[in-house]
């Protein structure tokens, strides 16, 4: 039984998503972003870090899983989403989660079954998988396909070592 927050980071969007975990049932708990609506960086990593603490105090998850950085055509925009990611980290680690990182290809493969898939493929799977009355917002969706990645992976890890 576990409760798992994922993280889908972005320097201006963050998407969140929470699911409680007995066995292999998924159960959804919240999902939304963390919008950062300000041009300067530094108060945008504040209010990640900010808006991840607060989620983390709302929801007392046991897990966190985060997306990995990719290497995006632009460095720019990958040196933003590397502090993006650092800035949901701290917050985690600073209220004793272990941080848990997947590879954008995995959660889509986990997920929808393919690692090519597309931001609606992961929003319809995330909507039939939690048995959502909608699809949620893209960035919610990808964060709760991180969660559900983790459940999947650590469910898997614990059948394999017994």
């Amino acid at each position: 039984m576990a409760i798992i927050l994922g993280i889908d980071p972005g320097s201006r969007l963050t998407g969140y998503g929470v699911i409680h975990q007995t066995g292999r049932q998924l159960t959804y708990l919240g999902s939304g972003c963390i919008r950062t609506a300000v041009d300067d960086l530094p108060t945008r990593l504040k209010r990640i870090y900010a808006g991840v603490s607060e989620i983390i105090l709302q929801f007392q998850p046991d897990m966190f899983a985060i997306e990995k950085v990719f290497m995006a055509r632009n460095a720019d925009s990958a040196l933003k989403l590397g502090q993006a990611r650092g800035a949901a980290i701290v917050a985690a680690v600073n209220n004793n989660l272990t941080v848990f990182e997947y590879a954008a290809r995995l959660v889509k493969q986990s997920v929808v079954g393919t690692g090519a898939a597309d931001k609606k493929q992961v929003q319809h799977m995330i909507k039939l998988l939690l048995k959502l009355p909608a699809s949620p917002q893209a960035d919610a969706a990808d964060a709760l396909a991180i969660a559900i990645t983790h459940a999947h992976i650590s469910q898997h890890s614990i059948q394999t070592h017994k």
